[in-house]
């Protein structure tokens, strides 16, 4: 037998450690060579770390929630391959005082390629095992989309090795492949259950993964950059006319005109007069830097928390390619196929609630951004025009500026050249 160790692999970027999210093999284990064995995260992204031999595994290092060094021992495997070479227990040295090297495999991203699936008996043999030990395999992202739906994992048969939970078994499961008997025991918990019942008890969330990395920055954020907030109403009267309109003539599955591609489009004109709101801090070095295209980001809800995935030179995209790349890389981020260059390089960050916009926000910025354009919810009210009282559609903009660099009339002064372009549609395609 022969004893194969795996340490941390350098996960490019400067990366010099790395959060363990998720194990999915244990000690004792028997594991295919490229079986996923674990979902590890740095400041830049997730990644699921295959397997580099197959063999049964020793030990393991740290728990979900630990950070691991690179170069540090993650995983311990006895194996019988004749591939890899025999290594010392860590911490010992070559014959010649050098350290030993580890093989270390290129991680995969998101969506792996996993080891050949195994017979369909094997299959349901290693299903069944997982069932009676109570043990359910699934990342963190599924656990988390199954509570929110009200799916008992227990229930849903994995396809992955080990009997994993895939996304493609609980997205089965939520257009409802869930077996009538959870149904049915599902239906039962809720008529049984009282209306007026005493609830007791509390549940530990431990604070990991891109959890973890949204608590960090949003700290930061608030700890190191001293935010102006400016609030502003919008008649967008006409503008919801232009929307209705254009969306009324778009052929069958285009993406539909929201708010969004007007925004972003009459922003790219505003900021021109503007560009200390289109910029960044440079701590290191102490600079501003003041971009000339306009790389939006769309502040996204996901499964795994909120995301930013960018609108790159959104200057140059009419108002159709804008609503198509919105929609695109809101997709990705809501899937977990966004890569790293998708959710990293914005110069000013758009953050919208939807329906759920409510009346006033304080959006915080996406550093190291200078400026952060809230967008709260459209509704009809009553309203004075010209001496009369009238009936318009109103949309309030919450917006919050770096303080430091973008005085308080500046900040003011944009909102209001937006304001007026979104008031008056037209002017957001008429040539400078």
């Amino acid at each position: 037998m022969t004893r194969y160790v795996f340490k941390m692999p350098d996960l490019g970027e400067g990366t010099v450690e790395a959060e363990i999210v998720a194990w999915h093999v244990k000690v004792g284990e028997h594991v295919d060579e490229d079986q996923v064995m674990a979902e590890v995260m740095t400041e830049k992204a997730a990644v699921e770390v295959p397997a580099p031999v197959t063999g049964r595994v020793v030990s393991i290092a740290g728990g979900p929630g630990d950070m691991i060094r690179v170069g540090a021992e993650l995983i311990v495997f006895e194996t019988e391959s004749a591939e890899a070479e025999p290594l010392p227990p860590a911490g010992e040295t070559s014959r010649n005082d050098e350290p030993v090297p580890t093989p270390i495999p290129a991680p995969q991203a998101r969506e792996p390629a996993l080891a050949p699936a195994p017979s369909a008996s094997a299959a349901v043999h290693v299903n069944e095992m997982v069932r009676k030990a109570g043990r359910v395999m699934a990342s963190p992202a599924s656990r988390r989309r199954a509570k929110e739906a009200g799916i008992d994992l227990a229930q849903v048969g994995g396809s992955g090795p080990g009997g994993r939970i895939t996304r493609g078994d609980l997205e089965a499961a939520l257009s409802g492949a869930v077996a009538p008997a959870a149904q049915a025991t599902t239906a039962t918990k809720r008529a049984a259950a009282p209306g007026l019942a005493r609830r007791t008890g509390t549940e530990e969330v431990k604070v990991i993964g891109v959890r973890r990395v949204i608590a960090n920055r949003m700290t930061d954020a608030k700890r190191n950059i001293p935010h102006f907030a400016y609030v502003e109403e919008v008649d967008v009267t006409e503008l919801e006319s232009l929307r209705q309109h254009l969306n009324g003539q778009l052929p069958k599955g285009a993406a539909l005109l929201t708010y969004l591609p007007f925004l972003i489009a009459a922003l790219a004109r505003v900021l021109e007069d503007y560009p200390q709101c289109n910029a960044w801090f440079d701590t290191e070095r102490n600079v501003v830097v003041r971009h000339r295209p306009l790389h939006a980001g769309v502040a996204t809800q996901t499964p795994d928390g909120l995301k930013v995935p960018v609108v790159r030179h959104a200057e140059a995209l009419a108002l159709w390619e804008l609503a198509e790349e919105i929609k695109r890389v809101s997709e990705i981020a809501r899937s977990g196929k966004a890569t790293k260059e998708d959710l990293s390089g914005s110069t000013i960050t758009v953050t919208s609630l939807g329906k759920l916009g409510g009346i006033v926000s304080t959006p915080i910025i996406n550093a190291p951004e200078m400026a952060i354009i809230g967008v709260n919810k459209a509704i009809d009210r009553p309203v004075v025009m010209n001496g009369a009282i009238t009936v318009r559609r109103i949309m309030n903009l919450s917006s919050s500026f770096d303080h430091r660099f973008v005085d308080g009339y500046d900040a003011a002064a944009m909102i209001q050249a937006l304001k007026d372009m979104l008031e008056h549609p037209a002017t957001i395609f008429m040539a400078g």
